[in-house]
C-alpha cells in the first residue's frame, strides 16, 4: 500500500515525465520495434519525444486548471477528446491538434488504429485555420518588416528549427554536389564508411531537382540530413543572404515567433509539386489489376477524405517529400500540397 501511495503523491507533471522519458529508444531501429511488436511503448527521435513532452505539458495545465480533481493519468484520461476540442476553438491548425492527439496516444499507449485511439474534431481542410485567412496571432506580424523572412521561407521550404540553426556556409551548389558524389562513387564500397554512404544519399537525391543552389540542412526531422533546393523568383536573393553571413554564424538572428511557417513550407511544395508534376491523363495505366483485369495508374496518387476525387502524380509527390524532408508521400498529399 505505502508503495501504490507513494506512486501516487507524484504530481501530474511528474507521472507524465516519467512515462515520456521511459519510453526514449533514441537511435533504436523503429523497423525492427514495428516488426517486434514494441514501436508502441518505444519513440525513437529526440524531436519527437520534445515536441510530444511539449504538448503533454499543455495537456497537464488544462487539466490542473479546468479539473483539479484529477491527481492522476489515468483519472484525466476521459479528458482527453474535450481539451483537443477546446484547442481546435482555440484556433490552433488541424494539423497542430492532431500532434497533439498522437501525443496523447504515445502517453496512453493507444496505437492510431485502435478504436480507443483519440479522436481531435473532424475539419476539413478549407478549415485549417494554419496558412489560411487572418489568425490573432497576424496581427502582431509585420508581413512588409519581415519580407526577406518570407521570402526566404517560401524558397526554401526550411522548417523553424532548421532556419534557426542555419548558418553561413550551409550552402552548396549543383557543381559542389556533383564533385562530391564523383569522389565518394570513386571509392571503394567496402572503404565507405556508413556516414560516407548516408552522405552519398542524401548527395544523389538532388538528382530530382533542376536547381543550381541548395541549402544543407544538418539536423531535420528524425536527426536525419538534407539538401533542399532554393526555387522560386527570390532565388537570388536567398543565396545572397547565405553567402553574406560569415561561415558558422546563423543565417537568422531571430525568427519571428508569429510567421506562419508551416503556410510558407506548404507555398514551396506546391510550387515544387506543379513544376515537376505531369498532366494525369497523360500517365500511363502500367499495371493490370488481377481481380477485374482492367489496367490503371499505378503512379497516380488518389487523395482521401475532404480531398476525395482529387489525383496526384506520385513521381512529383516524392519530389516534394524529398525537399521538404518527409518519408511518405501522403503526407505531402494530407498537409502541403493546396490550391490545385
Amino acid at each position: 500500500m505505502g508503495r501504490r501511495n507513494k506512486e501516487y503523491s507524484k504530481t501530474l507533471h511528474q507521472q507524465a515525465y516519467d512515462r515520456l522519458t521511459g519510453m526514449q529508444a533514441f537511435g533504436e531501429s523503429k523497423k525492427e520495434a514495428v516488426a517486434n511488436g514494441t514501436d508502441k511503448e518505444k519513440i525513437f527521435s529526440f524531436n519527437t519525444y520534445k515536441s510530444y513532452w511539449k504538448h503533454t505539458k499543455y495537456f497537464i495545465e488544462y487539466i490542473k486548471s479546468e479539473h483539479p480533481e484529477c491527481t492522476t493519468l489515468k483519472s484525466a484520461k476521459k479528458y482527453v477528446n474535450e481539451w483537443l476540442q477546446v484547442r481546435a476553438d482555440q484556433g490552433l491548425s488541424a494539423w497542430t491538434v492532431q500532434l497533439e492527439a498522437k501525443a496523447m496516444g504515445k502517453l496512453y499507449g493507444i496505437s492510431p488504429d485502435d478504436k480507443d485511439y483519440f479522436q481531435p474534431p473532424k475539419r476539413n481542410r478549407a478549415d485549417i485555420k494554419r496558412s489560411r485567412g487572418d489568425r490573432v496571432r497576424d496581427r502582431h506580424f509585420s508581413i512588409t518588416n519581415n519580407d526577406e523572412l518570407i521570402k526566404f521561407c517560401k524558397g526554401t521550404g526550411l522548417r523553424r528549427s532548421e532556419l534557426g540553426a542555419l548558418k553561413g556556409g550551409d550552402l552548396l551548389t549543383k557543381g559542389e554536389i556533383e564533385a562530391e558524389v564523383a569522389r565518394l562513387e570513386a571509392m571503394p564500397d567496402q572503404k565507405r564508411t556508413p556516414e560516407e554512404v548516408r552522405r552519398l544519399e542524401v548527395l544523389k537525391d538532388t538528382r530530382l531537382f533542376d536547381s543550381e543552389y541548395y541549402v544543407f540542412v544538418r539536423n531535420g526531422k528524425g536527426g536525419r540530413e538534407r539538401l533542399s533546393p532554393i526555387v522560386g523568383k527570390n532565388a537570388e536573393q536567398i543565396v545572397e543572404r547565405i553567402r553574406s553571413t560569415p561561415e558558422g554564424e546563423k543565417v537568422w538572428q531571430h525568427v519571428h515567433k508569429c510567421a506562419d511557417i508551416h503556410a510558407y513550407r506548404a507555398e514551396y511544395a506546391t510550387d515544387i509539386y506543379r513544376k515537376y508534376a505531369r498532366p494525369i491523363e497523360e500517365i500511363p495505366y502500367d499495371k493490370v489489376n488481377k481481380g477485374t483485369g482492367k489496367r490503371y495508374q499505378s503512379e497516380v496518387y488518389s487523395c482521401r477524405k475532404d480531398e476525395a476525387g482529387k489525383k496526384l502524380d506520385k513521381a512529383a509527390m516524392l519530389v516534394c517529400s524529398k525537399a521538404l524532408g518527409h518519408n511518405r508521400i501522403s503526407v505531402v498529399a494530407d498537409n502541403y500540397i493546396r490550391g490545385l
